[in-house]
């Protein structure tokens, strides 16, 4: 008998917990990258982990897939990649004369995408109506991702042989960017004790029917008018930040983040407030999530790229700025 059919169905919170730490038991440390990965795939966005080889990333992205269930597929991405590597292509049958569509690897319910940056902007095009439709059109006809269908990206920031830096309408598709740092030196012992014998082989804790009913409940998660109201002052903070007494980001943000990332913070913070047990969305969902999800949709100006300013700095220093609403907690309802 599997978790999910151990644990009482309303108990969402406590479902999710033992999937978090499912995860956990095979990667050490990078608590914020799984949690994450836990949210995008609740709040039904796509997740771009940036790092340096060797932490993880891949590991944990295959890792998630086994726990939750699910087909998986993982593509390589290369400068000689073609869009028919991943989408799929028409193939010619000589012994009935005809041509039959042969899907390629994106049909599946988790698509690890390695080091996307490498892939040439043919491909990257291709990709986008697989993250932003969930779909693939091949010789006129349309054919529908499975569901759930999440795309879990890599790319390692330090390289610059052999890249394509990744458009910013592409970045835009992703819900979350985030930051996969080296371990800490306790969290690199308990990788060599853990790692250098026999590695801990995760358990399927969920499945994609389940998923798609915590998907649900998660858009279910109540929002208060205040709460939309802090995430809209949020947004436009980047876009106008005079008004919000952000002076200084005038000369730093060229352009502020889109519409996406509103429903982003919204989406990301109500599968947040899902995993901490609650139906309804704080302002600290919000901005425990947004950095994350607002940092990679800023575009500098030319000179705050040369002095090295950091996009997350920038979004701290706006939820410094922008206060949230007052919770006052009413025992008698």
């Amino acid at each position: 008998m599997s978790v999910a059919e151990e644990l009482p169905d309303g108990n969402d919170a406590a479902l999710l917990r033992q999937s978090l730490d499912e995860v956990r038991r095979v990667i050490v440390g990078q608590d914020h990258m799984v949690e994450r990965l836990i949210v995008a795939l609740l709040a039904r966005g796509h997740c771009l982990l940036e790092g340096v080889p060797g932490v993880a990333k891949t590991l944990a992205a295959s890792t998630l897939a086994t726990v939750v269930g699910g087909t998986f597929a993982r593509i390589q991405f290369t400068p000689d990649l073609v869009p028919s590597d991943i989408v799929g292509t028409r193939v010619f049958h000589p012994s009935n004369e005809k041509f039959d569509v042969e899907l390629g690897p994106v049909f599946v319910n988790f698509l690890l995408a390695d080091e996307i940056n490498r892939a040439p902007a043919k491909v990257q095009s291709a990709l986008l109506e697989v993250m932003a439709e969930r779909q693939v059109t091949l010789a006129g006809i349309t054919h529908p991702l499975p569901k759930p269908f999440i795309v879990l990206a890599t790319q390692n920031p330090i390289e610059s042989e052999g890249v394509y830096p990744l458009p910013e309408v592409q970045r835009d598709r992703f819900l979350f960017r985030v930051r996969v740092p080296h371990p800490s030196a306790h969290e690199e012992l308990e990788i060599l004790h853990r790692m250098s014998v026999t590695p801990p082989v995760p358990e399927r804790v969920l499945d994609p029917g389940r998923l798609l009913t915590l998907q649900k409940a998660a858009e279910e998660v109540s929002v208060h008018q205040l709460v939309a109201d802090y995430v809209v002052r949020l947004v436009m903070s980047t876009r106008s930040p005079a008004e919000y007494g952000l002076t200084d980001l005038a000369e730093t943000v060229e352009i502020g983040v889109s519409p996406r990332a509103t429903l982003g913070l919204v989406a990301a913070g109500r599968a947040l407030a899902l995993l901490r047990g609650r139906d309804y969305l704080l302002p600290d969902d919000v901005r425990d999530v947004a950095v994350d999800v607002m940092s990679h949709r800023l575009m500098l100006t030319f000179d705050a790229l040369a002095d090295g300013v950091d996009p997350e700095d920038v979004v701290r220093q706006i939820l410094h700025a922008v206060p949230p609403p007052l919770v006052v907690w009413n025992q008698g309802r």
